[in-house]
């Protein structure tokens, strides 16, 4: 591994600022998703782009790494707790078709006055 080049004066707190910036980022999207899963629904509107870090963002600040661990952690448990939402989803839905898939009930008894 090679070492990393010395910052400029001031440039660690534009190093710092950049990744809070990145964290927020993310942080915003577990917060929406763990909103949806709070509704029971996924919004209508259509997903952002994929979070992609900001160029030249670099190695994570030492300070920083807490924060990125929580939000790790989070992020792992939305995921479960889609993937949860998701087979309950596919298994309502095939409930759901079974049950139209049926052929109308046949009459078994006919009433006849006496």
């Amino acid at each position: 591994m090679s070492a990393a080049a010395p910052l400029a004066p001031g440039a660690s707190a534009g190093w710092d600022a950049a990744w809070a910036g990145a964290l927020e980022a993310l942080e915003l999207d577990v917060a929406q998703a763990e909103h949806m899963l709070t509704l029971g629904h996924i919004a209508h509107e259509p997903p952002r782009d994929p979070w992609a870090p900001p160029p030249g963002l670099g190695p994570l600040p030492a300070g920083l790494v807490d924060r990125a661990t929580a939000l790790l952690d989070r992020q792992l448990e939305v995921a479960r707790r889609l993937a949860e939402a998701a087979d309950l989803s596919r298994r309502h839905s095939r409930a759901a078709e079974a049950l139209r898939a049926q052929p109308p009930a046949v009459p078994v008894y006919v009433d006849t006055p006496a």
